[in-house]
This record gives structure tokens, sequence and C-alpha cells, in this order.
């Protein structure tokens, strides 16, 4: 009895402990990608407007209008990216689908052969393709996972990218956009809120994909710090050429 409670137990803890993030979803990619872009390319935008020595209005409304511009270009072009690939999985789940309906011995022998490759015996290997294949929704299942490399159930949704992207990008983007929104008349304000974001952004994408918090952080705000520091640069010497 002791023995099959101390099974019981580490079967329990095995469960408890061996679980994954969700790798599939359509939301974390571009909530990432749009944060860390709507942080980049208005605080380069607005940096290479005040470069230019212009008036205080004019930095809030081209920190407003990249916020608004960027923010619904993303989730368009999310949406249109998200929705493209998945009418393309779905095209060849119909593929799958009417060849199981017109072929369904065949797809059994191809099913048995894939498990053949990887080692399975094969009589055994006939014997779980023929089981799995009874069910037809459950034998698309698989020669998706298998041939196609996808979850037929889990499919990115494009609204779900789109608002992700465009809630991000606009979060992103009005960092940099703050200070100034709240009475700052200078830059290094927003310099500063910016470049605390792009550390914390780099931080937290470190810590979805289990590397270096320090480095990702680090790497980030020197990647967004050179972004502004060029459009600085270039902003003076237009606004010098243009007086």
């Amino acid at each position: 009895m002791s023995i099959i409670e101390t099974e019981a137990a580490l079967h329990e803890a095995h469960r408890d402990n061996h679980t994954h993030r969700d790798v599939n979803g359509g939301w974390l990619r571009p909530a990432v990608f749009g944060a860390m872009d709507g942080l980049v390319s208005n605080l380069a935008l607005m940096t290479g407007v005040a470069g230019g020595s212009v008036s205080h209005r004019t930095i809030v409304i081209t920190g407003l209008v990249g916020l608004a511009a960027g923010a619904f270009s993303m989730a368009a072009g999310e949406y249109t990216s998200v929705a493209s690939q998945r009418e393309l999985v779905e095209a060849e789940l119909d593929v799958e689908r009417r060849e199981l309906r017109k072929h369904p011995k065949d797809e059994e022998r191809e099913l048995a052969a894939l498990y053949e490759t990887r080692g399975v015996e094969p009589a055994l290997a006939r014997e779980v393709a023929r089981q799995l294949s009874r069910d037809p929704e459950q034998a698309l299942e698989i020669h998706a996972r298998e041939e196609l490399g996808i979850d037929p159930g889990d499919l990115p949704s494009p609204t779900v990218a789109a608002v992700s992207s465009f809630g991000s990008f606009a979060l992103g983007a009005l960092l940099p956009l703050l200070p100034y929104l709240l009475g700052a008349t200078v830059l290094w304000p927003a310099l500063l809120l910016a470049g605390t974001g792009l550390f914390a952004c780099g931080a937290v994408v470190a810590r979805v994909t289990a590397r270096s918090w320090l480095y990702s952080g680090i790497r980030q705000l020197a990647l967004g710090g050179a972004a502004a520091g060029v459009t600085y640069v270039l902003g003076s010497l237009f606004g010098t050429a243009v007086g």
C-alpha cells in the first residue's frame, strides 16, 4: 500500500510541475511585438521631431498622431496576416478531410507507416493507426498534427491578434508621450520614462522565454536608445537644413 501511495504522490507531483506555457495562441506575439514597436517607433518619432527644435505643441501632436496611426496600422496588419494564415491552414485541412473521406485505407496505411518510421513495430503501428482512424474527426486531428504540424482546435484568432496588437502598440506609444501630456516641456522626462519602459519590456519578454531578464532588458534599452539617438541627430540636421 505504501508503494502505491508513493507512486500516486509522485504522479501528482509530476502532473502539477510538468506544465507548459501556451506557445500556439494568437495573442502573445502581436502583444509583445506591438508594445515594443509602439514604444520604439513613437519614441524615435518624437525625438526626431524634438531634434528639429519645434514647439511643445508640435511634439505632442506628433506623438498622438504616431500613436493612432501606428496602432491602427499594426491592428490591420496583424488581422490580415493571421486571417490569411488561418485561411491557408483551413484550406489544407479541407484537403486532408477529403482524402480521409475518399481514401480512408490509404490514409490509415500512411499513418501506420509514419509510426513505423518513429520506431513502432509494424504490427503495432498498423493496429494503432486502425484504432485511431475509426473516428473521422480524431483521424483528421492526428493527420493534421503529424503531416502539417498544426492543431485544428487551436488556430490563432485574427480578432485576438488585432486587438492585442492595437492595445499593446497604443500602450507602448503612450509612454514617451505621457510626460508631455502631464505638462513636461523638455525631452528628458520622456526619454527617462521610455527607457524604463524599454528595459521593462525586455525583462518581461525574458520571463516568457526563460532568458536572462537583465540581458534582455539591456538589449531592448540599447536598441530603442540607438533608434532615438539616430532620429534625434537626423531631426537636428533636417531642422538646420530647412531653417
